[in-house]
């Protein structure tokens, strides 16, 4: 595991406007890029991470006593914390713009730190950072074979900590608590699992088996078909520290039962290729007309949207907004006969993949 300890806080910095002389807006650019598709990460955050990154690997340079005018060719990751504070940071994001001040910029890296991207160490005065490796700037291993993914059931034993990573990278900004461990979305997996398998199914390679997408189906007891009236983050239990889940699981067979709710439908940003989006939408379908034999009245189809890469599928599907404020989540209905109606091939036959960001 890669540690990071501390280095001295330089008596001097570098000057945060001369880093593109050093690491050249196109360089800048092209890591951008590659990073995009890193589930919470918009442009403007991926443009300001790289800057930080420039910089912190500036001071780290200083401290060092190396030479700062030589071009850097390409950036690696810091193991070795670098002090930075938040008005620096300001400086290097917002410039001599309006918008920005040192409490932005703080935001932001704890924003960058939820993301998993940044290392974040705070004795209370002095923030240091460091720069995690970053598995999307990895190089691609080149193979022939074109990679074959499967749906499946949900295997509590060997499924759940990859599931809760994906679940906590792609839900990271929509988090309650940014210290919420993949731990505790295990367990709560593994308990809804032992409730009701059926509810849950996995996309998964067939080379090594690992899971690269869930589906949460939850049928939701109408004592909390209420939840749907409020604003999604009130429904959220995963990723949150509450004790108690807000949301109660219906009981096989209760008459009662009209309602799921799609805790997360998700699948690795590497694979959100049509293909693998309408085998997994499918056996969706399928595992909701199996729900319907041990929930005879359900009939509603709710999903908040967290994600914005997922904005496209839910009007793709016919997913409808239940309100017309602009909360950055909100829920999503489709009646439970016409989404099992659809053909899927046909409705997502022009769907786009590419990321969404401002």
């Amino acid at each position: 595991m890669r540690t990071f300890e501390p280095t001295p806080n330089p008596l001097t910095r570098p000057d945060p406007g001369a880093i593109e002389d050093l690491f050249p807006a196109d360089k800048q650019q092209a890591y951008v890029s590659m990073l995009l598709g890193r589930g919470g990460l918009t442009r403007r955050r991926a443009e300001y991470f790289v800057k930080l990154w420039v910089y912190l690997t500036l001071k780290q340079r200083q401290a060092q006593g190396e030479s700062l005018a030589t071009p850097l060719e390409q950036l690696a990751p810091i193991a070795t914390l670098v002090s930075c504070t938040h008005r620096e940071a300001a400086e290097l994001f917002y410039g001599n713009q309006e918008r920005g001040s040192d409490r932005a910029a703080g935001m932001m890296i704890d924003q960058l730190a939820a993301l998993g991207l940044l290392e974040k160490r705070f004795d209370g005065q002095t923030l240091c950072l460091g720069v995690r490796d970053i598995p999307e700037l990895a190089a691609p291993q080149k193979s022939n074979t074109p990679l074959q993914l499967t749906a499946d059931t949900f295997n509590p034993r060997t499924d759940a900590i990859l599931v809760a990573g994906l679940i906590r990278k792609t839900y990271a900004m929509a988090a309650d608590d940014s210290s919420v461990s993949p731990q505790r979305i295990a367990r709560i997996l593994r308990q809804w699992s032992l409730q009701y398998p059926l509810g849950l199914r996995v996309l998964r390679r067939c080379d090594n088996h690992n899971p690269v997408g869930v589906a949460i189906l939850y049928p939701t007891a109408s004592e909390s078909e209420d939840i749907f009236s409020r604003p999604p983050a009130r429904s959220f239990y995963m990723t949150s520290n509450a004790e108690i889940d807000p949301v109660v699981m219906a009981q096989p067979g209760d008459p009662d039962c009209m309602a799921v709710y799609v805790r997360a439908w998700i699948i690795d940003v590497a694979y959100l290729q049509p293909q693998h989006i309408c085998e997994f939408q499918k056996d969706t379908q399928q595992a909701l007309r199996q729900m319907q034999a041990d929930y005879p009245s359900l009939c509603d189809v709710y999903s908040p949207v967290i994600h914005p890469l997922y904005e496209e599928l839910r009007l793709a599907l016919g997913f409808q907004k239940t309100c017309e404020d602009h909360r950055p989540f909100y829920w999503a209905y489709l009646s439970l006969d016409r989404f099992l109606a659809l053909d899927i091939e046909q409705t997502l036959s022009t769907l786009q993949t590419e990321p969404i960001s401002p």
